[in-house]
Order: C-alpha cells, then sequence, then structure tokens
C-alpha cells in the first residue's frame, strides 16, 4: 500500500521535488517577506500594507545558529512515547536573498558536529514522521557539500 503524502503544515512549502522551496509572502506596498506567512497586515512597523503575495524563498542560506534537541518535547510535538527518543538537531538559517531566519531540523544523520555558524546549508524536503496511513512531509537543513554529494 502506498501511503499519502501529507504536509505537516499545509501552505508553508512546496510538495516535493527540484521545485521544493519554503513558501513565504510579499507585502506589495512595501517589499517586506515573512515567513511564517503573513496575511492579514504587515509586520513591517513602517507599512500599514494588508495584502500579499506568495513567494518561493531561497533554498540556501548560512547557519546563525544551532542547537540539538536532546530530550522529548511536550505536546503538541508528535512522538510516539512508546519509540525510544533519537536527539535530532535544529538549524537557524539565515536566507541568502531574504536575510530572513527560518528554523528547521537537521536532515537525518546531521550533527551539530557537521555544522558551524556561517557555514552554507540548504533547505531539502523531509519527513517528520509517518503512521500506517500517511507520510507527514516538512523541510530539513542539510549542509551544501552534503547535499551536492548526494545528487553527483
Amino acid at each position: 500500500m502506498t501511503k499519502d503524502h501529507k504536509p505537516v503544515v499545509p501552505g508553508w512549502f512546496t510538495t516535493s521535488g527540484e521545485d521544493f522551496s519554503l513558501l513565504g509572502t510579499r507585502c506589495t506596498a512595501c517589499g517586506t517577506v515573512f515567513f511564517p506567512r503573513q496575511e492579514m497586515f504587515c509586520g513591517n512597523p513602517a507599512c500599514s500594507g494588508t495584502e500579499f503575495a506568495e513567494v518561493p524563498l531561497s533554498r540556501r542560506g548560512t547557519v546563525w545558529s544551532y542547537t540539538n534537541a536532546g530530550y522529548r518535547p511536550p505536546a503538541p510535538f508528535v512522538s510516539d512515547p512508546d519509540t525510544e527518543w533519537k536527539p535530532f538537531t535544529i538549524v537557524a538559517v539565515r536566507l541568502e536573498a531574504e536575510g530572513l531566519i527560518v528554523l528547521g531540523q537537521g536532515a537525518p544523520g546531521v550533527t551539530v558536529d557537521d555544522l558551524k555558524v556561517g557555514d552554507e546549508v540548504e533547505i531539502v524536503p523531509g519527513v517528520l514522521y509517518e503512521n500506517d496511513e500517511h507520510v507527514y512531509t516538512t523541510w530539513n537543513v542539510t549542509p551544501v557539500a552534503r547535499a551536492e554529494g548526494a545528487t553527483a
């Protein structure tokens, strides 16, 4: 049986493939870009804009900060209490073109030992978890050298 793929947060990223990207919004009045999406009013204090256009965000950026999640977070984090907890890496990325800082989970196998502030990284498709019916998709962060090595 093929499982249905569902985004963890609909509308925050494209679903897959070569064109994968986070989706932000750009204020049509001042040009400020937002992620997560802004839909109601511009968050720029100098702007009173209320209209936004969806924009794909840069896939590449640099490590701004990082840490590991060495403990099981409380709800609403989705985690099976009957399975062994596996720590994961959290990466704050400064997106190249927009200058925004976005957070993402490190791709499987990426640890804090693989990162340093200023390293070039890429936003890639990922899986948060799956159950008997669905694969819940998200985004991950991976070092560019690792991403390019995977496609070579």
